[in-house]
């Protein structure tokens, strides 16, 4: 191989360079940090240099396997994040094809509102939603009739409200990438669909998803990640996980054990579990995009 060759196989690495160097310090360092801790005996004593940090192996993740609320707070993370996933897909799509049928002046207000809620920070759109159904002042319990009904009171009621907080802000983001999806479409295979006799849920079903396959898939697990690791909303709408912790999720959960406890070690093990989770969703998501690529 000449050398000519060999410096232009290694040409495009050092322009890439820079930005990795940039990310390993911002990526890969803390993470590293965050396995370390996650295998020490790491609490407030070692912090203050009151004890020396001692190695525990596997000891943090045998207590937290052990624990009982782990599995709750586990289970509790994923039937939400895959109910805030299913209902901001559904709220995202039904609303993209929305946006192919009305004109010109109706599309761009809701394209306005819906960027205006996906703009709004977290912290901010978790506040708003906490006032609207405030018992005492709140807005929607004197429309409904409700009196005094605290809905962060019960764990369903308490997790819904903070599901319909998470899509409210996250179905922007599935409405317009499927909708640039849907004006990709030829329109002469619609209409083709549309001669057949085939009803609107039929066209969807049977000729516009599977055209949309990959963009569905890329909406389908950023949301998937987005919505597991929710951490603000639940934190700010429930008071730090509810009552008695009912409404834990493992963000949160992290953060209680680490901050409130002072049990670093036990938050960094959650962490890395969350971390492994969200890889392994990673990983099905490339190899779903290679199958893709392979079939278009």
């Amino acid at each position: 191989m000449s050398s000519a060759v060999r410096g232009a196989r290694w040409t495009p690495w050092l322009y890439l360079a820079p930005a990795l160097l940039l990310l390993a310090g911002l990526l890969v360092y803390p993470v590293y940090q965050l396995g370390l801790i996650s295998f020490l005996e790491y609490t407030q004593a070692q912090v203050s240099g009151g004890e020396p940090t001692t190695f525990q192996g596997l000891g943090n993740y045998q207590e937290l396997f052990s624990d009982s609320q782990f599995w709750q707070v586990l289970l509790a993370t994923v039937l939400f994040a895959a109910a805030c996933v299913t209902a901001t897909l559904l709220v995202g799509c039904a609303l993209a094809v929305l946006l192919t049928r009305v004109r010109a002046v109706p599309r761009l207000a809701l394209m306005l509102a819906a960027l205006g809620a996906w703009a709004t920070p977290a912290i901010t759109g978790s506040t708003v939603w906490v006032f609207l159904f405030d018992p005492d002042f709140g807005p929607v319990n004197k429309v409904l009739g409700l009196g005094d009904h605290s809905w962060t009171y019960g764990r369903y009621s308490a997790f819904t409200l903070v599901l319909l907080e998470v899509v409210w802000c996250s179905f922007p983001f599935v409405m317009v990438t499927v909708y640039a999806g849907l004006r990709a479409i030829p329109s002469e295979v619609l209409e083709a669909a549309a001669l057949d006799g085939a009803s609107h849920w039929r066209t969807w079903r049977s000729v516009t998803a599977p055209i949309l396959r990959p963009i569905l898939v890329v909406v389908t697990i950023q949301s998937v990640i987005w919505d597991f690791k929710v951490f603000t909303q639940i934190y700010v709408m429930t008071g730090g996980g509810g009552i008695a912790g009912q409404n834990l999720v493992l963000n949160v959960y992290a953060y209680q054990k680490a901050f409130a406890s002072s049990e670093y070690s036990l938050g960094s093990a959650i962490g890395v579990v969350m971390l492994v989770l969200l890889l392994g969703v990673t990983l099905v998501y490339l190899r779903l995009m290679r199958r893709e690529g392979r079939e278009l």
